[in-house]
């Protein structure tokens, strides 16, 4: 979950290496650092904290080549010493390093055993030693066979004093991207770092290293064998990477969502949807695999596939997935296959990474939902159904969340259409109504001032609860999840009818609920489980849509929102608790876009 860049050419190495490492914050912030080629030898100025302490501090230097990292703590707590780069006893090597070595404590006890003395508690600093120990003059190669020593996941850069104008890196399971400019090129751990710089990129792809310098790329394997890089242009620009005048990314990325809707949005759903795979073959069931934010969206993707198609749907932890994959021949169908859907934002997920590789073993049928064309993930499944959110700074998912939904909603009215069990009228219906998913959305987002002013009747509590039925449930955990994680108050979702199964002990005067209220089959239900919270005095703050009586009787704190029909709920009821987490956590003075101890991409298990 680290951010890691590198760069080679004629330009100001210090400043584009900060340059770059600020946008890839949101990948951590516990410590910043670089090491430059300066003078004959190697620079290093690293500090615990964020990039602009290491900034602060940092000493005039002229280098044209370099490596930085901003860090998020794994192994070795946050401080000046595990910051990386790392180095070797000489100095003269330095190491940048994103994931996790699982054989470390094995080769740090053997490299102390011999006499070599560690300065850190980290992972990483083996890695400086082994190339050490395998450098003959040849750095490529002393990286190719130190990493053979080596089991785990991880992207690495590696600078040599002794190698002026060259830097090699490598990859296993963590994401490295090369970034072709002119007279110069780059590396980077995710492709906004560079996005400033060039929109021709590479990625990197597992088993692989790199070497370049301000002229050239190579990309080798482990053999040694040698490929061209397959360079593709980004599809996004500078302007979608910065704040662009708001407070903060999160707040910039929750006003985009109508665009990235529309840009998302496919122009027909009777036709083959998932880049790459045929979806007309016998499908016995279907498990949607996700972590966080994204397995919210697969619950709401569950009950739209359900209701469309009668395909069973189980959703599943992408971190639990490898211990249950999907049973073959559901129900007796002996030719059916099992489809296994794979959404993640940055398809760079450690644990969705495996499950998708788990489902194939398995002869699973898989399809990525993912916002990143050139990802892992993209390379691990059979089809791909691509978002067109742009880049995601803020840590807390927003527009990706509503990309993922109406991902999931075309592929179910896609199936369900290809199935039979739905006709070219509803088909047109549906078209229609996903058509209509941008305006909707805006609608809610003018409404923004007057969520705010809802803000305070959340802000002192201790404790949060969020319920909702049928379709608002998935929509209660992701607010539950947007507040806590940056605004740092407890927060819980759950199903209104399981309140008085263990949750009513907990309400009080001090304990609001925020109950998501959809004009469907449920609502006379959620109104008395309401009606049951209001009893214990619980202050109530609801989710309703235009012309709900009961919500205007219930309490006098309601976020309204376009009526619509009722499975369209999620979007705009998602949207109005996404306003209502960043005010509150506005309001606290939280960190909003960095919120402590939590990273954007997990690429580590």
């Amino acid at each position: 979950m680290c951010g890691i860049v590198g760069y080679a050419g004629s330009g100001d190495a210090p400043q584009i290496l900060i340059e770059a490492l600020k946008r890839l914050e949101y990948r951590g912030y516990d410590s910043a650092g670089i090491a430059v080629q300066e003078n004959g030898g190697l620079t290093i100025h690293k500090k615990q904290g964020r990039i602009s302490v290491m900034e602060e501090t940092l000493p005039k230097l002229k280098a044209k080549v370099g490596i930085g990292h901003t860090r998020w703590a794994t192994h070795g707590e946050p401080s000046d010493a595990n910051a990386h780069p790392q180095v070797d006893s000489s100095g003269d090597i330095a190491v940048i390093h994103n994931g996790t070595l699982e054989n470390y404590a094995d080769l740090r006890s053997r490299m102390e055993a011999a006499g070599i003395e560690f300065n850190s508690g980290t992972d990483t600093e083996v890695l400086p030693h082994l190339i050490a120990r395998h450098y003959d003059g040849n750095l490529l190669a002393a990286v190719r066979a130190a990493l053979g020593e080596v089991t785990g996941a991880y992207a690495i850069v590696v600078l040599h004093a002794a190698h002026p104008g060259e830097i090699v890196a490598a990859r296993n399971e963590s994401p490295l991207v090369v970034g072709f400019g002119e007279g110069e090129n780059f590396l980077a751990s995710d492709a906004p770092a560079i996005v400033k710089y060039t929109q021709r990129v590479a990625y990197v792809h597992n088993g692989e290293l790199v070497r370049i310098t301000a002229d050239s790329v190579e990309i080798s394997d482990m053999a040694g064998e040698t490929r061209e890089p397959e360079i593709e242009e980004l599809e996004w620009t500078v302007e979608d990477a910065e704040q662009g005048g708001y407070a903060h990314f999160m707040l910039k990325e929750i006003f985009e969502q109508p665009r990235a809707l529309q840009e998302s949005l496919l122009p027909t759903l009777a036709e083959a949807i998932v880049e790459g795979l045929d979806l007309n073959w016998r499908i016995g069931s279907i498990s949607i695999v996700a972590c966080g934010t994204s397995f919210h969206a697969g619950l709401v993707g569950k009950y739209v596939i359900e209701q469309l198609t009668a395909i069973p749907v189980n959703v599943c932890h992408a971190s639990e997935f490898r211990y249950s994959p999907p049973v073959q021949n559901v129900g007796g169908m002996l030719s059916a296959r099992p489809l296994v859907v794979l959404v993640s934002q940055s398809g760079e997920t450690a644990d969705t990474l495996a499950a998708a590789r788990v489902a194939r073993q398995q002869g699973s049928h898989t399809v990525a939902i993912c916002n990143v064309g050139g990802s892992s993930l993209a390379r691990e499944v059979d089809g791909i159904l691509l978002t067109r959110a742009g880049p995601e700074i803020g840590v807390a998912a927003t527009k990706t969340f509503m990309v993922q939904m109406q991902a999931l909603y075309m592929l179910a009215v896609h199936l369900a259409y290809s199935r039979k069990s739905m006709d070219q009228p509803q088909l047109r219906r549906w078209e229609q109504e996903l058509r209509r998913l941008p305006h909707y959305v805006s609608q809610v987002l003018e409404r923004h001032t007057a969520i705010s002013k809802l803000a305070g009747t959340l802000q002192s509590a201790r404790s949060i609860f969020f319920i909702g039925r049928n379709l608002s449930y998935p929509v209660a955990l992701e607010g539950a999840l947007k507040l806590k994680e940056i605004s740092y108050l407890h927060a819980e979702g759950y199903p209104a009818g399981e309140l008085k199964h263990g949750p009513l002990a907990l309400l009080s005067p001090e304990t609001p609920v925020v109950a998501i209220m959809s004009p469907d089959h449920t609502h006379s239900k959620l109104v008395s489980n309401i009606e049951e919270v209001a009893a214990r005095k619980a202050p109530l703050l609801l989710v309703a849509q235009e012309g709900d009586a009961d919500a205007q009787r219930l309490s006098p704190h309601v976020i309204t929102v376009p009526a619509t029909d009722p499975v369209l709920l999620p979007f705009t009821a998602g949207v109005a608790l996404q306003l209502l987490a960043y005010h509150v956590a506005d309001a606290l003075g939280c960190e909003i876009d960095k919120p402590r101890n939590l990273a954007k991409s997990v690429t580590v298990e």
